[in-house]
């Protein structure tokens, strides 16, 4: 496979996991953490350093409006849970 296909096939499966996961809004960020060790910020980062590696200016509200759909206060006060006690002890166990 040429570099350029493969490019092409990341991005697309990297747009997929973006629609999969502003689709299945009710799968919490500290959920993600707790079972994959990543979430919706964290893409918003990677997406931010990646530009920053191509020269591209962008602050991190930025990538995560495009991570998200929409801005994160907006996405925030919309779908944003409340962490219960055992999700963050499992986030705390996981990340001491």
């Amino acid at each position: 496979m040429d570099q350029q296909t493969q490019t092409e096939l990341e991005a697309a499966a990297f747009r997929r996991l973006v629609d999969h996961l502003r689709e299945n809004t009710e799968v919490q960020n500290i959920d993600l953490m707790n079972l994959a060790g990543f979430c919706r910020n964290c893409l918003s980062k990677w997406y931010r350093a990646a530009a920053e590696d191509k020269g591209i200016d962008m602050d991190y509200e930025e990538a995560r409006e495009i991570v998200y759909g929409m801005p994160y206060s907006e996405w925030k006060s919309k779908y944003q849970k409340e962490a219960t006690p055992e999700q963050q002890a499992a986030f705390n166990e996981k990340h001491a």
